[in-house]
């Protein structure tokens, strides 16, 4: 019970230092990895089945109607599923699923963030497939497979999915996948998905629904602060405004303040001006070729793609490449 309360009391430092550091830098930011409190997971649960939202439906066309050929891909030697921010696993379900077919030891070991999403598949996997063996790991993605190289010495297949490697810069991107491989031996392998170059106008509807879900969802953290960090954000004095440019492929979300105001957090005041921005979330767009340049900056070899219908996205499958120039 103690060392709970201190992980959970340095949790929240953690939280209140990134917050303080956001708001007092210039121009100011919000790190979206604390979006997904119990009410920002529900909200992107919600947001993943917009009509504007393709992204979730293209990838789950490609696991769910090539599960085989990607299973196969993946090669018959015995293999730990790793998963960086595994969500509620609506996706990797089907994966999951086969591979219980042809192994129904299959050992899988979400990572999340967020300890309500680590409890529902623990909860849940199990009793949809007896015999999965799923170990979640809550915590930051690198500090958890280092942890895995004591729970199995069986060889890993990392996933990391729903173009989640877009909510790095480019330059960030290859930093994320180096600090990757190097939680990684021979033999390992990544799939790993990328949202693809489009028309821009798809792009930018999928950032800002009709419904207002994906405002609610980034204005949720705000909320989430003032309740976890006592601060007195009045959410109705910002605004969510979502913006792409086709030229460098970055989808930008920030929050506007609508009027000179004052937030109170702990004992900082943070002054925010009239239409004063604040970062919230980049999703990248990738061409095929944008891909592959991230590969080899990173270390990695395609081995092979597997794409939706229209084109939209694709989920790669890497392998360590043999040397890389990590300069």
């Amino acid at each position: 019970m103690k060392t709970a309360t201190i992980l959970q009391r340095t949790a929240v430092d953690d939280f209140y230092g990134d917050v303080l550091k956001g708001l007092t830098a210039s121009p100011k930011y919000l790190q979206s990895k604390y979006f997904y409190d119990a009410t920002g997971d529900a909200l992107f649960q919600q947001i993943m089945h917009l009509p504007e939202y393709y992204l979730t439906r293209s990838e789950l066309e490609i696991l769910s109607g090539q599960t085989r050929d990607i299973a196969d891909a993946l090669g018959a030697t015995p293999f730990n599923l790793v998963e960086l921010g595994a969500g509620d696993a609506s996706k990797s379900f089907y994966l999951l699923k086969e591979l219980h077919r042809r192994n129904p030891e299959q050992a899988y070991y979400p990572i999340d963030i967020s300890e309500n999403i680590i409890n529902h598949l623990q909860r849940t996997l199990p009793a949809k497939l007896p015999g999965l063996q799923v170990q979640g790991l809550r915590g930051e993605y690198m500090d958890m497979l280092k942890a895995m190289d004591y729970l199995s010495a069986r060889r890993k297949v990392v996933m990391f999915m729903g173009s989640s490697i877009g909510n790095f810069t480019p330059d960030e991107a290859v930093k994320f996948c180096r600090k990757l491989r190097e939680q990684l031996q021979p033999g390992d392998l990544l799939l790993i998905g990328f949202d693809l170059r489009k028309h821009p106008r798809t792009i930018l509807d999928a950032y800002n629904d009709r419904r207002g879900v994906t405002r609610d969802f980034n204005l949720n953290l705000l909320t989430r602060i003032n309740r976890e960090l006592k601060a007195d954000f009045d959410i109705n004095q910002f605004d969510h405004f979502p913006v792409y440019d086709p030229i460098s492929g970055a989808c930008k979300s920030y929050l506007i303040s609508r009027a000179d105001q004052t937030v109170q957090l702990g004992d900082h005041s943070i002054r925010f001006k009239k239409d004063e921005p604040v970062f919230m979330e980049i999703s990248q767009k990738y061409s095929l070729d944008e891909t592959r340049q991230l590969a080899a900056a990173a270390g990695f070899r395609p081995v092979q793609y597997f794409f939706d219908e229209k084109r939209w996205f694709t989920d790669v499958l890497w392998e360590l490449a043999q040397t890389h120039n990590c300069l």
